[in-house]
């Protein structure tokens, strides 16, 4: 009788749980350990390196960064001098090393999706080339994809000489390839092209804004506004009509013949493309792979289920199987764009002035190799998360939702 009214008092006789057995704090503590191992060794690590340092009278920090470079550097998106500091070459190194991986990462896509496609195409043969080009380049490593393009291909384009020759020849031509890069003229930019530029980027914003309410009007009322066009006139014919108005605020600079080399204009030159073209071709073979595994992801009879519908092939592809598939290839899809930047740092076996080859070359000079190291290991870090964080956002819109 006392228990029961213990219970109707609002008594409980279950036994307590100790700590030690509650698992959401054993995950505290758990983290917690593993946060004090880890600052415990890089402050291990910081300290032993900072002895070895004041033993051999080397002082340490990241001061020398103001310091005069005093070397040049072939190719570069910013005003850039032997008078600049270490820090502008470090930019134009990190800058140049972007650049390969943004442009690489769009080709690597395009490439290994049409490849990935083409692998399971009835067609005979365009099965049988796309399976040689992803067994060939995914056998080979990077190093000897990029010395192929470099020493293979770009260094048998036509000299110099034979370029002033064709100028000769041809006084109109204003695009020229050589064993030097590829010279084409470079855009100038005139006051007012800023506005220009606005209204480029306020069309994207337009066009999305617009096409998430096209598809909302589309769920409610069953019929779809046109996006295509509204679009097109938003991106393309907005910008067009502001640079009219403006009094066409850009001029081109043309490339023409020097003493010894093209004066003017703008070059991509031979270890740029070599490094590019490599690292785009090697990558998207792995990328077909993927693209291939996530299509034969994609439930047959999904397929059948449009071809019963009427739509042929090609639609059935870019409209019912690769938007289902996308949900199979983004993961692994990460990795292979992350593997891509990492692998930009062979460029310092072409020459080319990425951030590994122009921090070596700092290294060189000023001795700091360990600030050297924490930049280049800080900087690729930061690229890796922010490509993760934009993959898994990517990812997250396009799972699909459970009602």
């Amino acid at each position: 009788m006392a228990a029961t009214d213990a219970r109707i008092q609002g008594g409980d006789d279950r036994p307590k749980v100790s700590l030690l057995y509650n698992q959401a704090f054993r995950q505290i503590v758990y983290q917690a350990l593993t946060l004090l191992l880890i600052g415990g060794v890089i402050y291990f690590a910081w300290t032993n390196a900072a002895q070895n340092l004041a033993r051999a009278n080397m002082t340490s920090g990241f001061g020398f960064l103001n310091s005069r470079a005093g070397f040049d550097v072939a190719q570069s998106l910013i005003a850039y001098s032997s008078d600049s500091t270490y820090f502008r070459a470090l930019q134009v190194g990190l800058l140049n090393t972007l650049v390969i991986g943004f442009f690489g990462i769009i080709t690597a896509t395009i490439v290994g999706l049409l490849v990935g496609i083409g692998r399971l195409s009835h067609n005979w043969l365009i099965q049988r080339l796309s399976t040689v080009y992803v067994e060939i380049f995914r056998n080979i490593p990077p190093l000897l994809v990029i010395f192929f393009w470099y020493l293979g291909v770009l260094a048998l384009l036509p000299a110099i000489r034979t370029i002033f020759q064709h100028v000769k020849d041809n006084p109109g031509a204003v695009f020229f390839v050589s064993n030097r890069g590829i010279y084409m003229p470079a855009p100038v930019f005139g006051e007012g092209f800023g506005i220009v530029a606005a209204s480029f980027v306020a069309g994207i914003a337009a066009a999305v804004l617009y096409t998430i309410w096209a598809n909302r009007r589309q769920l409610a009322t069953g019929k779809r506004p046109p996006v295509l066009w509204v679009n097109l006139a938003l991106i393309i014919l907005l910008p067009v009509v502001v640079f009219v108005v403006l009094g066409a605020p850009l001029s081109f600079d043309y490339p023409v013949p020097g003493s010894f080399n093209m004066r003017g204009g703008m070059v991509i030159g031979p270890e740029f493309l070599a490094l590019y073209l490599a690292l785009s071709l090697y990558t998207a073979s792995f990328i077909a792979e993927i693209v291939r595994a996530g299509i034969r992801g994609v439930a047959k009879g999904q397929t059948e289920a449009a071809y019963a519908l009427g739509l042929r092939s090609g639609p059935t592809t870019r409209l019912v199987v690769l938007p289902q598939a996308l949900r199979i290839i983004i993961p692994p899809l990460t990795s292979q764009y992350l593997n891509l930047i990492k692998n930009s740092s062979l460029a310092v076996a072409v020459g080319y002035a990425d951030l590994v080859a122009v921090g070596g070359t700092i290294l060189n000079q000023s001795g700091k190799a360990v600030e050297i190291i924490a930049i280049w290991m800080a900087v690729y870090v930061t690229i890796s998360l922010v490509t993760s964080l934009f993959m898994n956002w990517f990812n997250a819109k396009m799972a699909l939702v459970e009602r």
